[in-house]
């Protein structure tokens, strides 16, 4: 914990927070792309303490809360099948889809298993040769390597009966959307250390550039976003607009190319939808040709099974920053982490599951410690 406690230091936060607000001439609206980033920010209170210097917007970070309702729906069919075994990580569960969730195919018998490693799914489907095992492969770049390697390992192994049912979405495409909005509203952001982790920083400069915003990878503790949002004020306030790694402790700019080399031969780019937004051109990973023969929305013939949003949920304007989650009118009273409308309120990185944790208190948050 030490190393974690240096990254949380109140009173270099409040020194952090002094420059920011002091720096500041207006208001500006930074948007951070990673729901763990949104919990940090208002567990912590960060928001509230850089008013009015800074305005979070909370952005698509949320892998569970982007998985589009179709490509749910398509996990509960294959799951309510005889003969399979779905295995999932825990966090999609409760994710709901158009008309149950993980959990209600299981009470109804189905064979839904919490796994904590794709590879679990394929030691149950190698244990298991007289079932089809299917793992749902939900998530950005930073998990990707590890389903790549499940894939992978299940081909070197000979284990035929296990498929992936995937469901990747690409953080940069989904950035050029929003910025390509004509509601847009961004004018910084704050890009995931983790992504970063896995694939470097190239892909952010030409973005920064081509719009003329500033982004800063940053962290995940309270120091580390404090230090990137103090980056990224001086750059609007100075005119620039930049890439800049605040995270060089676990990120360099060329990323993990081990991790890269799997993700090339597994996967192959595609058009995906993302919950509540739409089509993003570009913005996925599929099973590449090599490997489609684990791919489950083809070995189940489910690829066509497609579902309109809810109008009751409105999370699509949660996840591009149109809204705050206590903005919209089902929040908290028909939208709550119990009974969920949408993704965001019940995954543990939702914008929506962060307001109703974390802001059902009488007083302003304070940095920790303080």
């Amino acid at each position: 914990m030490r190393y974690l406690d240096e990254f949380r230091d109140p009173v270099l936060a409040r020194k952090l927070v002094g420059d920011i607000t002091t720096r500041a001439t207006r208001t500006w609206t930074v948007m951070e792309v990673c729901g763990g980033q949104t919990h940090s920010i208002i567990r912590n209170g960060i928001d509230q303490l850089l008013e009015p210097a800074v305005e979070f917007i909370h952005g698509p970070g949320c892998p569970v809360c982007v998985t589009p309702l179709e490509m749910v729906d398509r996990a509960l069919e294959i799951a309510a099948r005889p003969g399979v075994v779905f295995c999932s990580f825990g966090d999609m569960l409760r994710v709901p889809g158009s008309e149950r969730d993980l959990f209600s195919v299981k009470a109804r018998g189905g064979d839904v298993r919490v796994v904590y490693s794709p590879l679990d799914a394929v030691r149950i489907a190698e244990a298991s040769p007289d079932k089809q095992v299917v793992f749902f492969g939900v998530g950005f770049e930073t998990t990707a390597p590890a389903n790549a390697m499940a894939v992978v390992t299940a081909r070197r192994l000979g284990v035929s009966n296990f498929s992936m049912l995937v469901s990747h979405v690409l953080v940069p495409p989904a950035m050029t959307a929003i910025l390509d909005s004509p509601a847009n509203r961004v004018q910084a952001f704050l890009a995931a250390g983790h992504v970063c982790t896995v694939m470097g920083t190239r892909q952010y400069g030409p973005l920064a550039q081509r719009y003329r915003v500033p982004i800063v990878v940053t962290g995940f503790e309270p120091l580390d976003l404090l230090e990137g949002v103090r980056q990224v004020v001086a750059q609007l306030e100075s005119g620039e607009a930049r890439l800049a790694n605040a995270y060089p402790r676990a990120v360099a700019p060329e990323g993990n190319p081990v991790a890269q080399a799997v993700l090339e031969d597994v996967f192959e780019v595609c058009d995906r939808q993302w919950r509540g937004i739409g089509a993003i051109p570009r913005s996925g990973w599929r099973l590449s040709e090599r490997y489609r023969d684990h791919d489950a929305e083809i070995r189940f013939d489910v690829a066509d099974l497609h579902v309109a949003e809810s109008a009751d949920c409105h999370s699509g304007e949660v996840l591009q920053g149109l809204i705050k989650p206590s903005q919209c009118p089902a929040f908290g009273t028909r939208c709550t982490p119990r009974s969920p409308l949408g993704a965001t309120m019940v995954s543990s990185e939702g914008a929506c599951a962060a307001y109703y944790q974390f802001r059902r208190l009488a007083l302003p948050l304070e940095v920790r410690g303080g």
